[in-house]
């Protein structure tokens, strides 16, 4: 595969593995503590990771739970954040200055904090009541934090009495870095085909719905607008039919990302609209994989890091046929704003 060190790869998804107990001890003393309601906090791709879990959270579960963008949270005087909230965050740097403030502000509220970070002594971890360190580099660190937050989300959601198969599904989970190298090899044509047709593409739509939003959102705005500085727009299956459809024409670059939860007919419905009109439909579908010793009624839940596993495939080709380095920015960090 194109810049793929398989051996890295392992070592980050398997160092995520390794956190199994550290994660299922944290999961249980908060649930014995007691907590009336959770909070994903994160800023950008960080945030966008935690759509999936809201969803899965919020279609498995009767525990209340936000998904909220770190500076809004901060402004916004949310009222249900109190001391018998929980507060899971996610920054790779840790250093990410609105998910930091948010991590203080909660703090100051007396809400229990989590933080997924790569290295410990950040200002992340260092403000957090229970801190998981899994060192990675960016083009596996959505692998990395996928790992602990099924993890975790799935553990709580156990000791709630909410999800009787949690040791088979996180023994399963355990098996996910072989299984998404697998995934990224039968991607590795596809991807240097859509690379090789897109490479100077003016402008995507990001299509997807249910646990798979979050990766649409993250994708068109993280990957193809900061990383390659390609116009583009995510939008949510459900929502597609009221507005965004006037704008598709045979020439309508369409990316359509299709998962195996309750939601896929939403996707389904776009899919079959689009490709009456537009010429340049390209369909990802997590169904066409295989995904050896996951049980089928795990693989709903599992769509999102198969998704963003596969997309990872799509970035580094695109960065190769357009000769546009994936860390090249303009602005971000790089200037005052």
């Amino acid at each position: 595969m194109l810049n793929f060190d398989v051996q890295r790869f392992l070592n980050v998804t398997k160092g995520a593995t390794g956190l199994r107990r550290k994660i299922e001890d944290i999961a249980d003393e908060i649930t014995e503590k007691g907590y009336k309601n959770i909070f994903l906090i994160g800023s950008g791709g960080s945030v966008a990771i935690m759509y999936p879990f809201e969803y899965i959270l919020n279609s498995n579960s009767n525990i209340e739970v936000h998904a909220k963008i770190a500076a809004e949270l901060i402004l916004m005087d949310h009222k249900h954040l109190n001391k018998d909230s929980i507060a899971i965050f996610s920054s790779l740097s840790g250093t990410t200055k609105e998910t930091v403030a948010a991590a203080k502000y909660c703090k100051e509220k007396g809400v229990t904090t989590i933080s997924l970070v790569g290295e410990l002594d950040t200002p992340l971890a260092k403000v957090s009541d229970y801190v998981l360190v899994n060192y990675a580099e960016n083009d596996n660190a959505s692998d990395s934090i996928y790992i602990q937050l099924y993890l975790l989300i799935f553990r709580l959601m156990n000791k709630r009495g909410e999800f009787d198969k949690y040791d088979e599904f996180a023994s399963q989970i355990e098996k996910m870095p072989e299984i998404l190298i697998q995934v990224k090899e039968a991607t590795e044509n596809k991807a240097e085909a859509f690379a090789n047709k897109y490479k100077d593409e003016a402008y995507h739509m990001v299509v997807a719905s249910g646990n798979l939003w979050g990766e649409a959102y993250s994708y068109a705005m993280c990957v193809l607008e900061e990383m390659q500085w390609i116009h583009a727009k995510s939008i949510h299956s459900a929502e597609f039919f009221h507005g965004t459809l006037e704008m598709v024409d045979e020439n309508t670059s369409i990316i359509i990302m299709k998962g195996e939860d309750e939601t896929r007919p939403l996707t389904e419905r776009v899919e079959k609209f689009v490709n009456k009109v537009s010429k340049k439909v390209s369909i990802f579908d997590t169904k066409k994989y295989e995904l050896t010793g996951i049980n089928e009624e795990f693989r709903k839940y599992l769509s999102p890091i198969v998704i963003a596993s596969l997309f990872e495939r799509i970035s580094i080709h695109l960065e190769d046929k357009r000769k546009h380095p994936l860390s090249l920015r303009k602005y971000y960090r790089k200037v005052e704003y």
